[in-house]
Order: C-alpha cells, then sequence, then structure tokens
C-alpha cells in the first residue's frame, strides 16, 4: 500500500544516513524510486543516486530535481515523533528533516503530478560537509540544463545565487624549545597565529562578505614552546573582487606574522566555488515563484552567503536554483517539521513540475 508523505517521511528519517555514511539510505531510497514511481535508477562513481523518470502528457526539456541524503550528526538511531500536527525526535538527535522532508516532498510530488516533464532526480553525498557530491557529480550521466534543489527552511523563498568560497589550510612551523628552561629560544607557532588572526579583519566584513577562522590544532605539550599550529579558515563573499580582496588580506595578515616571527609557513588555498546568480526574471525563477503563489504563498528571490549544491551545479554549467522545504531549527536537536508545511511543499513541487509540462 502507498504511504503517505508523513509515513514516507519518519520511513526516511529512520535510516541512518550520516555524512559518510550514505550508501544504506541511498539504496533503500532507489528501491522506493523504483517501485513508487518507476524509476530508472543508478549511482555514480562518487556514489551520488540519479533516478530517470520519462515525461508524462509532456514534451518539454528535461528538469532535474535535487536533494541530499546525508544528515549532520548526531543523526544515528532518529526515532520521529509526530505530535499535534508537527514531526520532531523523540530528543537524542536531529530529525533528518535536512534535507529528507525534502525528498519526501519530491516522491509525493512526482507520484500526485498529473503532467511532467522528463525528470532526473539527484540525491547527492557529503553535501553536509562541503557540498562534495555535487562537486563529483558525473555530469556525462545528467541530460538536465536547469535545475531545482530543495534544500532550504522557507517554502515562500527562491535562492538565486550564493557566494565565491575561499578556503585556507595553513600550517605555521616555528621552533620548540622546554617553555619552563629556555623559552626564549623558541618560536610558538601559536603565538603567531594569534597576532596573524588579531591583525586581520574577520566576522562580518560588509553587508555581502565574511571571514573566518574555524580551526587551530597547535603544541604537544604543557611546557612545550609549540613548533607547529594548523589552521582552517574561510572567506565569502557575494561579489567575486570582494572575496579575493579577502582572501589578500589574510594571507597577507599570516605571511606577515610568520615573517615577523622568523618562522615558516604554508598555505593551501581553494576557490571552493565562484559567486554566480540566476537572473530574477529568468525562467527558472518566474516557475518556481508561480508554483510558490500557487499554495497561496508571497514568493521572495535573495542570495545568500551559504554554499548550496545549486551554486555547485551553477558553476559546472546547469542553471538551477534553491526551493525550500519547511522544516525549523535544522542542525539541532530542536529540528522540526509541520504536517502541513511538508504536505505544502510537496504541493509546490508538484505545482512547478505540472506548469514546467
Amino acid at each position: 500500500m502507498q504511504k503517505d508523505i508523513v509515513a514516507l517521511f519518519c520511513e526516511f528519517v529512520r535510516i541512518d544516513s550520516e555524512s559518510g555514511d550514505e550508501a544504506r539510505f541511498l539504496r533503500h531510497l532507489a528501491g522506493v524510486l523504483t517501485e513508487e514511481l518507476s524509476a530508472r535508477c543508478e549511482f555514480d562513481a562518487y556514489g551520488n543516486l540519479i533516478a530517470r523518470l520519462d515525461a508524462r502528457d509532456s514534451t518539454a526539456l528535461p528538469v532535474l530535481l535535487g536533494a541530499h541524503g546525508d544528515t549532520v550528526k548526531p543523526g544515528c538511531g532518529i526515532e520521529p515523533v509526530v505530535e499535534k500536527g508537527v514531526v520532531r525526535s523523540s530528543g537524542a538527535t536531529i530529525l533528518g528533516a535536512d534535507d529528507k522532508a525534502a525528498i519526501a516532498e519530491i516522491v509525493e510530488a512526482v507520484r500526485a503530478a498529473r503532467r511532467r516533464p522528463p525528470l532526473e532526480i539527484v540525491i547527492t553525498v557529503g553535501e553536509e560537509v562541503g557540498l562534495l557530491g555535487a562537486r563529483n557529480l558525473d555530469l556525462k550521466k545528467i541530460r538536465s540544463r536547469r535545475a531545482f534543489i530543495v534544500d532550504g527552511e522557507h517554502l515562500n523563498q527562491v535562492v538565486i545565487g550564493g557566494p565565491t568560497h575561499v578556503n585556507f589550510d595553513i600550517v605555521i612551523t616555528g621552533k620548540a624549545a622546554h617553555a619552563g628552561i629556555e623559552p626564549e629560544k623558541g618560536i610558538s607557532a601559536i603565538r603567531v597565529a594569534a597576532q596573524a588572526i588579531v591583525g586581520m579583519p574577520e566576522g562580518r566584513i560588509d553587508f555581502e562578505t565574511t571571514a573566518n577562522v574555524g580551526v587551530i590544532e597547535g603544541g604537544l605539550i604543557r611546557n612545550g614552546v609549540p613548533e607547529t599550529v594548523k589552521i582552517k579558515a574561510e572567506c565569502r563573499s557575494l561579489t567575486h573582487e570582494k572575496a579575493l580582496k579577502q582572501a589578500r588580506a589574510m594571507r597577507n595578515a599570516f605571511e606577515a606574522a610568520t615573517r615577523d616571527a622568523g618562522a615558516a609557513i604554508e598555505i593551501a588555498e581553494e576557490i571552493e566555488y565562484e559567486a554566480m546568480s540566476v537572473p530574477e526574471d529568468s525562467e527558472l525563477v518566474c516557475a518556481a515563484k508561480a508554483a510558490i503563489q500557487s499554495v497561496g504563498l508571497d514568493p521572495v528571490a535573495k542570495r545568500i552567503t551559504g554554499g548550496t549544491d545549486a551554486l555547485v551545479l551553477a558553476n559546472r554549467g546547469i542553471d538551477a536554483v534553491v526551493l525550500g522545504y519547511g522544516g525549523v531549527k535544522a542542525h539541532s536537536r530542536e529540528e522540526s517539521i509541520e504536517v502541513s508545511v511538508l504536505e505544502r511543499g510537496s504541493e509546490i513541487i508538484r505545482h512547478l513540475l505540472e506548469a514546467l509540462a
């Protein structure tokens, strides 16, 4: 018997799929898509699930519907509870509505749609730990040139763009010494790192630019001048040139502090993706807005400084925007989603598919 959307969602979240451990859930999902939607499923070399469905009463070009199959921690042993029209976890874990509510909405929308274009449903892996699935998706297996990624919290929002994101992996090497007997003979790598961080712009730089030092690992013993420290940092901006300017400022601060202290430094810098935006008057965005309006909501198009699978795909040549799935307090034990919102989210996708057909 066909499960309703709530039962389907609860079935999904009960299957563990923390980042790096998504395979069992995706195999289960492939079975659901095959049985429920007559989809033809395969996995690319990176482990992303790709499901293909024929058109229904349509000669339109193919469309990609996307979501991600991994969750953050603590995401093992999730037990969903439905109380007073709200789905939440029993309390010891996250719920996993991010992003399994989206997957349930996609399944329900596809099976309910009277018409639809040819579809490719892509469920990526490793989204929560660096958008890895989207970055490594085998595009030779993808026909669609337009995509809707369901991974936003707000049903009325269409995310049309995102930032340039620059990552830094830094290693500072000073000189070890006994901290109690001859500290003056050492060079503290931790102190060098601290001086660099204090001397550079960080946090909110302007309305569209941010910078952060997220990880510092250094030192081995309490009574030793620390010889080595490792730092992970990032900056991002909705304007590509601003991101590059901020990256230069961060690099210069670390290099100057290292030089002044007589230490050594290695910096690995990577642009993870570049700022991009889909025009608000494009067919893609207009279709998304119309679908949102069809359920009585006022659509809002916006750019965000967070990374998304849509931004990665846009950088790889596929026009993509993000739709909302409707959950709240993602990545926390208080995560939840209203049943009515889950149902309305699937209705938005259904209206979108019928219009695109």
